[in-house]
């Protein structure tokens, strides 16, 4: 009976962890719930949804304008949609959620002042996150140029591995991203945080908007990295004669792509991270889903601004004479879109740095970004 959970519970109150309950609905205690138990269900689950997305979204492109016969703009301003929408669910819901919440405090007793003044408070402090959101958006858009424009790029390559006859899939380098963020985050930990704090004094070494910032200027790299083999790959293909052959092999190694890949992933690593951080820790503490939310509905609302100026972009060049994402990409100007994404990203870097000097963190011991 000593082993009891609800006599553990009963002999150590103190072990009690507030507003948390198990399976059953009761009180859960620390020493007696959670752990790497209830952790594997979590890991176990997120692998899975995570490979199942980013193993569709990864292909989606080749299958699209390949067995489908879609137009190239097509097909990436309906993947980048598809996207925004998956991104964004979550936040619908928390929406409902946090409506509900609203009408069922507005018929409450309203004699509350000194709540009042707490919510006045837990707005404002929202508010104050908005306009990091705001000036990562473009950055959401660059993250989705991989599954889509990069995948494009890589199948139109020579992808052979030596003289043997397989051949890379286009949507293999997508690893790369993941690969190179998991392998720089240890590095971070172990290695970069150290150094940083010998300057600063902060835990952390940098702060969570510094942390952002960095990420910011090396996804601008990325993308820079991108026009220039983009440049190199449609020059290769004016000097092989291949410009009117779509169906051509490039003579052009799909190594080339590999910078602009591994740049996304150790983007990923200081900007996706440190987005999530910043969100949950500075939202008010009672709404910390509405933090991750908000964090996810960058990518979905950054993703619905990339559809949507590929289709604009599409609809004014097609016009013009060549669209820029024409379906033979020998003729096509991706290294001109990416040009646009770069000089958007640099101008959305400077809000950001202005945004980010200004702000004031919810707790004593964080400074802001100087």
């Amino acid at each position: 009976m000593a082993t009891d959970p609800l006599l553990s519970l009963h002999r150590h109150p103190s072990d009690l962890m507030v507003g948390v309950v198990d399976y059953l609905g009761r009180p859960a205690s620390r020493s007696a719930t959670g752990g790497w138990t209830s952790a594997l269900f979590i890991i176990v689950v997120e692998v899975a949804e995570r490979f199942a997305f980013f193993g569709l979204s990864s292909n989606l492109i080749i299958y699209l304008t390949g067995p489908l016969n879609e137009p190239t703009a097509t097909a990436a301003a309906a993947i980048s949609t598809w996207k925004g929408v998956a991104y964004l669910s979550p936040f619908a819901r928390i929406g409902k959620t946090l409506v509900a919440l609203a009408r069922t405090t507005a018929e409450a007793d309203t004699e509350r002042h000194q709540s009042d003044v707490g919510d006045v408070e837990e707005a404002k402090r929202l508010l104050r996150l908005f306009p990091t959101w705001a000036t990562c958006l473009i950055y959401a858009a660059v993250l989705n140029q991989p599954s889509t424009f990069f995948t494009k790029q890589a199948s139109t390559l020579d992808r052979s591995i030596s003289s043997s006859n397989f051949r890379v899939p286009p949507a293999a380098l997508l690893s790369l991203i993941s690969a190179s963020a998991a392998a720089f985050t240890p590095i971070y930990d172990r290695f970069l945080v150290p150094a940083a704090r010998r300057f600063t004094g902060l835990p952390s070494g940098i702060t969570m908007l510094q942390r952002i910032g960095i990420g910011k200027v090396i996804s601008l790299i990325s993308i820079v990295v991108a026009a220039l083999v983009e440049t190199k790959r449609l020059r290769t293909a004016r000097e092989f004669g291949l410009v009117d052959q779509p169906e051509a092999t490039i003579p052009l190694s799909i190594w080339w792509l590999v910078p602009q890949y591994v740049l996304s992933g150790v983007a990923d690593a200081f900007s996706v991270t440190g987005l999530l951080e910043f969100f949950y820790d500075q939202v008010p503490d009672a709404l910390r889903s509405l933090g991750v939310a908000l964090f996810m509905s960058i990518f979905g609302v950054g993703s619905f601004i990339d559809g949507f100026m590929i289709s604009a972009i599409n609809k004014i060049t097609g016009v013009m004479g060549e669209t820029w994402f024409s379906n033979n990409l020998n003729r096509a100007h991706l290294d001109y879109f990416y040009w646009l994404l770069a000089g958007l990203s640099i101008l959305e870097l400077v809000l950001y740095l202005h945004c980010a000097q200004a702000y004031v963190y919810k707790k004593k011991d964080t400074a802001a970004l100087t």
